[in-house]
């Protein structure tokens, strides 16, 4: 976890993926699609860690008044990503127990000064 300089107001989803898949490709994951969307849910970010597909889900919060920006990712939004998932992975032919795959979730918090710290936590 760290906290970066930046200029992040205002900072709507579409913007706090962008800051979140350039964040992991600094960590060396490397960028397959975004907004994967199907009728039982979405994923944030596919990408790839060497041979593992990465699905990523993007949480932003401007203010820790309730809790963290990765405390917002509950059952009921687990098992919709999921279901995204096995989509996904149904939709390119690609067997769940053939390939190896991980949930990450990455979240993003403001502060008043301006920074935003990034927590990114694999295989959830």
């Amino acid at each position: 976890m760290q906290w970066i300089k930046q200029a992040l107001s205002p900072l709507i989803g579409e913007q706090a993926e962008k800051l979140a898949k350039q964040y992991l490709e600094e960590q060396g994951l490397v960028y397959l699609m975004q907004n994967y969307r199907c009728r039982s849910g979405e994923i944030d970010l596919v990408m790839r860690d060497h041979q593992t597909l990465v699905f990523i889900e993007v949480k932003y919060r401007s203010r820790s008044d309730f809790g963290a920006a990765i405390e917002y990712f509950h059952a009921t939004k687990r098992r919709k990503f999921e279901s995204a998932i096995a989509h996904y992975l149904h939709q390119h032919k690609l067997n769940p127990s053939q390939i190896d795959h991980r949930i990450d979730i990455i979240g993003l918090d403001a502060n008043v000064q301006g920074q935003t710290k990034y927590t990114w936590l694999q295989n959830v």
